[in-house]
């Protein structure tokens, strides 16, 4: 099965290829414009990007949106992760903030998700699934791995004290939020396969 993607980060596209393999992926074509992301919620932002990606191509699509929610914060970044220090930040920068604004805060409880959408444009078909990793967040940034908040947060899974960004590759798509929705937007396409 061929997906189009509601992405152009690579990172996420190339994490998604590896999680979702056999599935066949590729990316946004380069003239799609994806509508803001709106939503008040991981799903129905998911959903947004899916519905216009499949509308413009006419193909199945999917989309993810995914965030850290970090409760002493009153939930935030959550649905603002890609832009917690501003609309056009960097990864380093979005970092940065949730470095300071935890400075010294005693509770470090955090947790990943990662809403994907599934759509088929002619027949209205969709899928939603979520995944979640729960952790606490380090006081300062560690590893080259991953992306995003990866070098701050500690899966508590894992429970060795690394990083998601000093985990392996396999650990990582284990564990993490990306990985457990992937796992269940397969099983969930191939029971749909079966009916």
């Amino acid at each position: 099965m061929r997906l189009v993607v509601a992405t152009r980060n690579p990172h996420k596209l190339a994490e998604l290829e590896r999680l979702l393999a056999p599935l066949e992926l590729e990316p946004l074509p380069s003239g799609v414009e994806l509508p803001p992301e709106t939503g008040s919620s991981f799903r129905e932002n998911a959903l947004i990007k899916a519905r216009a990606a499949a509308r413009a191509t006419g193909r199945p699509a999917i989309a993810d949106d995914s965030g850290i929610c970090v409760p002493a914060l009153g939930g935030a970044p959550g649905v603002n992760s890609a832009r917690f220090a501003g609309e056009t930040a960097s990864d380093a920068e979005n970092l940065a903030k949730l470095v300071e604004e935890m400075r010294g805060h005693p509770d470090r409880f955090a947790y990943y998700v990662c809403v994907l959408a599934y759509v088929v444009p002619r027949e209205g078909r969709e899928i939603v699934v979520e995944g979640r990793c729960d952790g606490n967040l380090a006081d300062a940034p560690r590893g080259s791995g991953g992306f995003g908040y990866d070098p701050l947060f500690v899966p508590l899974e894992i429970g060795d004290g690394r990083t998601m960004a000093e985990l392996t590759q396999q650990e990582k798509n284990a564990i993490s939020h990306r990985g457990r929705a992937a796992q269940a937007l397969l099983a969930a396409l191939g029971e749909e396969s079966s009916r």
